[in-house]
């Protein structure tokens, strides 16, 4: 097949994005933060949880909705529409922010929506820049630019936190307090707009998992997504077995790397964005084949709704929470699904399982009129 024959559609993108979106709920909306089942929540610091691969998948799944728009004209709009989105994005979690934290006082500068903006910023203009032009003008990506971006992205970072010191400890410290993304974080910030649980031993705050230096290695997640797409629309009938293989070698290397370089979320190493990576592309892999299976199709329908309106559901999800919280229903609805159930852990899942249809519930006439809100 040519570049110029258009593809089947990658519908497996939609069960793919929306699984991400339904974990990302599932995983900030519990019952009780006291009651958090160990697979649902994050590693303390190094190590690796099932939920530390919700974030990371989403970027990927991002890349590869990028990665899928090319071919394409480049021209002005295109540059306008990747400066709004970017733009919007950042003033989406700021504008969350100001909800959650109405003070400027303790405004968190960085978070989900802020790395995701710039993520998809930063891998774009890459795309674009280094793209290709055909006879027709237009560009096509380059996977020599775009592979040679994300491995640059992850040895530039490695570098830096390996080798530049922090004032205070040697170089190559992943101590929350000594390492270098956390020190950069309180210096362009301050602790006081830093995520507030990212603190040391003593309770102090030193890092943010969704900070500045960190940025480097996630835009590698969304980079290599966009690598999928590439296979995927220049050679679907074999993309499978490429995006798998490459999958389950990102995972080895990864994993082999791991005595030198700690898996850990927190300040997103290279080895986890390239376990994470790999494990996304297993995982695409895998709706891919669920999405030819009729049987499975249908199971998968209420992730194609929350894959179709992944932002929207997400801020819904947040507002939900917070409302929640204010008003103590919340608190309510937990000891009440606590003394039905029996146990804590449970109930408190079971509260999480709860919001997530709830927001599905309110995705689903949108979806049944067409309705995709997209940024």
């Amino acid at each position: 097949m040519t570049e110029t024959t258009k593809p089947p559609r990658l519908a497996a993108l939609d069960s793919f994005r929306g699984l991400t979106v339904a974990g990302m709920i599932i995983v900030n909306t519990p019952g009780s933060w006291s009651h958090v089942w160990w697979p649902l929540d994050h590693a303390e610091w190094h190590g690796f949880t099932p939920t530390d691969l919700v974030f990371p998948a989403f970027l990927c799944a991002a890349g590869v909705a990028l990665g899928l728009s090319f071919p394409r004209t480049i021209d002005r709009s295109v540059w306008a529409k990747v400066f709004r989105r970017t733009l919007l994005l950042i003033l989406l979690g700021w504008a969350w922010q100001m909800l959650a934290r109405p003070t400027i006082a303790d405004f968190r500068v960085y978070g989900v929506l802020p790395r995701i903006g710039l993520c998809y910023g930063l891998a774009a203009t890459i795309a674009i820049l280094t793209a290709r032009r055909d006879e027709e003008g237009r560009a096509h990506l380059s996977v020599t630019a775009i592979l040679g971006a994300a491995i640059g992205a992850l040895i530039l970072y490695w570098a830096l936190i390996m080798f530049v010191p922090v004032p205070g400890f040697a170089p190559g410290q992943l101590t929350p307090e000594g390492n270098l993304a956390g020190y950069i974080d309180r210096i362009t910030v301050t602790t006081a707009h830093m995520w507030h649980g990212g603190t040391d031993a003593a309770g102090h705050v030193v890092y943010d998992p969704e900070g500045l230096l960190s940025t480097l290695p996630s835009l590698a997640n969304v980079l290599l997504g966009m690598l999928a797409a590439v296979a995927w629309k220049r050679a679907p009938e074999s993309a499978v077995r490429t995006i798998a293989i490459a999958g389950a070698a990102l995972i080895v290397f990864a994993l082999a790397l791991t005595p030198l370089m700690p898996l850990n979320k927190r300040i997103w190493t290279p080895t986890f964005a390239l376990l994470t990576s790999g494990l996304s592309a297993v995982l695409l892999i895998l709706c891919v084949f669920a999405n030819r299976s009729p049987a499975l199709r249908k199971l998968l329908t209420p992730f194609d709704i929350f894959g179709m309106n992944a932002i929207t559901g997400y801020m819904l999800s947040l507002v939900l929470a917070l409302a929640a919280e204010r008003s103590g229903f919340g608190h309510l609805a937990f000891n009440t699904l606590s003394a039905a159930i029996g146990d804590p852990w449970i109930a408190s899942f079971a509260y999480a399982v709860i919001v997530t249809l709830i927001v599905l519930a309110a995705l689903v006439p949108l979806h049944r009129r067409g309705i995709h809100l997209r940024l």
